[in-house]
């Protein structure tokens, strides 16, 4: 079964030399992910939790958080954790809860109604309150 997108296996790729090539890197890794979600979605049967603009719109929040980031050797580094999740994920080396767990609902994708804490008695309430966590 050859999937239609085939995330090509890349070494340990050398240490950029400035950040404007490791700013290109970033936008390829981009690129990359993006076209993997078609079968990331396939993979997974994903297609009644989420929509492929969702998980696109995840992926980029991720690479937003680390904007801040200017040191072209931490950028390389987060690269290659970016690409090591995304060929595991390509890979099947995770389950479907996983993915939905860390990329729907860890994003803010599905909206939390808060309904868990309605059963909680006054002595739970109490407890959590305490200065024991």
């Amino acid at each position: 079964m050859a999937a239609p997108f085939t995330l090509r296996k890349i070494g340990v790729p050398p240490n950029s030399a400035n950040l404007t090539e490791a700013r290109r890197r970033v936008f390829d890794f981009f690129r990359a992910a993006c076209r993997s979600i078609p079968t990331i979605m396939d993979i997974y049967n994903l297609q009644d939790v989420v929509a492929p603009s969702q998980l696109r719109f995840a992926i980029s929040s991720q690479i937003r958080n680390n904007a801040h980031v200017t040191d072209p050797k931490v950028i390389d580094l987060l690269l290659f954790k970016g690409m090591e999740e995304l060929t595991d994920i390509v890979d099947h080396a995770k389950q479907r809860h996983h993915i939905i767990g860390q990329y729907v609902v860890g994003e803010g994708l599905v909206q939390n109604t808060g309904s868990k804490d309605q059963g909680k008695s006054d002595f739970l309430k109490n407890f959590y309150t305490s200065n024991y966590f």
